[in-house]
């Protein structure tokens, strides 16, 4: 249950794991099932390493819908259907329909996000209308918006999973003011996984 007022709200975008339906280019290179591990370890280090905190309120954001009451997650957190469409719709579907506050979003595959950068994300958009965290692959792991006055229709025409999401969206931006924070890579095949700093799965959080 989502409860209104004003508040920072950090979003993670998350799936039902389930082998075959997450990080599909991922299990091109190591397998379903390993694949799959990777991502429920990792969905589960982020969201337990992000949400204890006072300084945002921290909501994950569930597709497919009817996977919304999966017991997979956190059972303490807010939950909220991603909804239809392509990525630019779902996005735009949470980011106008939170209570009042600025809104970060991020996926659950970049292992390497602290507190810190969230905190950096939001202090951000105390001076700025968004922010984004850019990833080396010409997206980014991170999307944030003040969302006031009003909530800008930012995700148009972004041509997602290609090396043009992030000049796309800062495109779309054009005329608001805008900052980036760290770059951070996500974890799309066996040699982002490779690269990573932490190992994967519960030594990911930290000690």
């Amino acid at each position: 249950m989502i409860v209104g007022g004003i508040t920072n709200w950090l979003v993670v975008m998350v799936k039902v794991p389930i082998a075959g339906r997450v990080k599909t280019r991922l299990a091109h290179d190591i397998g379903d099932v390993a694949a799959t591990a990777f991502y429920r370890h990792t969905t589960a280090a982020v969201v337990q390493r992000l949400s204890p905190t006072r300084r945002w309120q921290t909501v994950l954001a569930v597709a497919p819908d009817i996977g919304l009451q999966s017991p997979v997650f956190a059972h303490h957190l807010p939950r909220i259907a991603q909804g239809g469409g392509d990525l630019g719709q779902r996005l735009h579907h949470i980011m106008v329909s939170l209570p009042p506050g600025p809104v970060v979003i991020i996926g659950s595959d970049t292992p390497d996000v602290t507190p810190q950068y969230i905190s950096d994300a939001f202090q951000a958009l105390g001076q700025h209308d968004a922010v984004l965290g850019p990833a080396p692959d010409g997206g980014y792991w991170l999307i944030g918006l003040k969302r006031r006055p009003n909530c800008p229709a930012i995700f148009i025409d972004v041509r997602w999973s290609t090396e043009h999401a992030h000049a796309d969206t800062r495109a779309n931006l054009d005329g608001l003011r805008v900052a980036e924070i760290q770059e951070l890579p996500d974890v799309d095949c066996a040699a982002d996984l490779s690269a990573l700093r932490h190992p994967v799965g519960r030594r990911i959080l930290p000690r």
